[in-house]
């Protein structure tokens, strides 16, 4: 019976003891609570309204579907996202392990003991053999957790869980930035190629029509040098993008950890329906649901558990072990009567002399703990300049590449003037030459800036956190515990 009440006080104790854990305050944000004014306001006009950037699901902020297609392929066969998955699991087991130590360790033994007790030991003077069988139901050494450091090194082990997750929701994200990044890059890469093949063939047939004209005395020798020079820079350009299209292929199956299918290949960077268009919102608040910023965090929200279980390492640890069962010298009786036995074995240790252990861990973990806040006000500022950044390109952007149609319109028309003068014979062929090499200019950087008023947009949805792959991430509430469902490789795909 003594046995039993001791057990249920334990419990009790354990399961009502205080924690020595500081109060968990959340930095002060080191950043302004609002973006600058001009890149606040600075919204592309994409024929439909911006919108918050948490509030669009990638599906629809990537409306080619053939990028689509690509991007779950990702999703599904990537191996760092597969990596970050399995870290999930891992520190869920971990947790388990922690959790674990806040209930009793309950085991079943039997022991069977035999014994030659010599002549000199024994009360007869003779030697004889003792033997003896115990089975019994044990409690392995458990500590009351009267000053919180079992639940300080849980909580700690559970907000490093929440990291993981965390972890793999940013992995999530940039790796949907990146494939949609480098199928961009692949789509503009592969209209440059297209761009250089018909200025080689436009070249050549230029070439031919010198090289006829000469022949009838018309043209010049130089007139043939030049075009024929012409000729050979349109087939450097178009080996050059030859080798940057097989470049990206191979960077994108990188990216999708499979193959690229041909059929999702990109045509011209024109072909691919162009990504939205996101608004940074009214607060810069919105970066605070960043994934990564979450992670540090809960990281910081670790470090400060672990304070507690420092703290109570100066108090004194309570253990009990015990045991119920039965014991006898025959083992045809040992589950008579009168066989029962108990043991009951509570263990107080009271840390007198560390040599300084107790301080120094304490000392250690507070400087963790500011060394976490550091990281999270880092995080933060990080955050904001990226957004920033790609805030402030993207009216540039979107002026540049208005800039960049009309040169193209101009050199066009100039080239054409060229052309009709040097074909009437009342300029010479540089002209021609010169134009030429200003249109095809102009048409190489008209797709450049196009690629990158793209890239803009898909940077600052990876930067803002958005779409749904953040739903799950827009408090710790929402986040998944450990043991509710265990996750897959291949969750949270869309």
């Amino acid at each position: 019976m003594n046995r039993h009440v001791f057990l249920l006080v334990g419990f009790v104790l354990s399961s009502g003891g205080c924690s020595l854990a500081p109060d968990y305050v959340q930095p002060e944000s080191p950043i302004p609570r609002s973006w600058s004014e001009g890149a606040e306001n600075s919204n592309v006009d994409t024929g439909a309204d911006p919108m918050l950037a948490p509030d669009i699901q990638w599906k629809d902020f990537f409306p080619d579907p053939r990028m689509q297609e690509v991007i779950e392929l990702a999703l599904t066969n990537n191996r760092d996202l597969r990596v970050a998955a399995l870290n999930i699991e891992k520190a869920q087991a971990l947790y388990g392990i922690q959790r674990s130590q806040l209930m009793p360790s309950v085991g079943v033994a039997a022991v069977g003991d035999t014994t030659r007790i010599p002549e000199g030991m024994s009360l007869t003077g003779q030697a004889y053999t003792q033997e003896t069988y115990t089975v019994g139901l044990g409690v392995a050494a458990w500590e009351l957790d009267l000053f919180g450091r079992v639940r300080s090194l849980k909580e700690a082990a559970l907000q490093q869980f929440f990291a993981t997750q965390y972890a793999r929701s940013a992995a999530q994200i940039s790796l949907v930035a990146a494939v949609a990044n480098s199928y961009l890059a692949m789509a503009a890469d592969r209209e440059s190629l297209q761009l250089a093949q018909i200025t080689l063939e436009t070249q050549k047939d230029s070439y031919e029509l010198i090289r006829q004209s000469r022949e009838f005395g018309v043209a010049s020798e130089l007139d043939l040098r030049q075009a024929q020079a012409q000729v050979e820079v349109a087939r450097v350009d178009v080996a050059a993008f030859t080798g940057r299209v097989a470049v990206d292929e191979n960077a994108l199956s990188l990216l999708i950890g499979v193959p690229l299918p041909d059929e999702l290949l990109p045509d011209t960077l024109e072909s691919v329906r162009a990504p939205k268009d996101v608004s940074s919102g009214v607060s810069s608040e919105v970066l605070l649901q960043r994934p990564d910023i979450l992670m540090a965090e809960s990281r910081l929200k670790a470090m400060n558990a672990n304070i507690g279980a420092a703290r109570a390492a100066f108090f004194p640890r309570i253990s009990l072990t015990g045991s119920v069962g039965t014991i006898s010298t025959d083992l045809s009786g040992l589950f008579g009567a009168g066989a029962g036995t108990w043991s009951f074995a509570p263990v107080i240790t009271l840390p007198i002399f560390t040599g300084g252990a107790n301080r120094a861990n304490l000392d250690a973990a507070r400087v963790d703990h500011e060394i976490g806040v550091s990281q999270y006000e880092k995080a933060i500022q990080v955050a904001f300049r990226e957004v920033k950044d790609s805030l402030a390109l993207r009216t540039t952007l979107d002026d540049q590449a208005a800039a960049q149609e009309a040169l193209v319109d101009a050199v066009e028309a100039s080239f054409r003037l060229y052309d009709a003068r040097y074909k009437a014979g009342i300029d010479a062929y540089l002209g021609v030459l010169v134009a030429q090499r200003s249109l095809y200019g102009a048409q190489q950087g008209l797709v450049n800036v196009r690629l990158a008023l793209l890239a803009n947009r898909v940077v600052l949805y990876k930067v803002l956190g958005g779409g749904d792959l953040m739903q799950a991430m827009k408090n710790q509430g929402d986040v998944q515990l450990p043991g509710e469902a265990k996750k897959t490789r291949e969750e949270g795909r869309g």
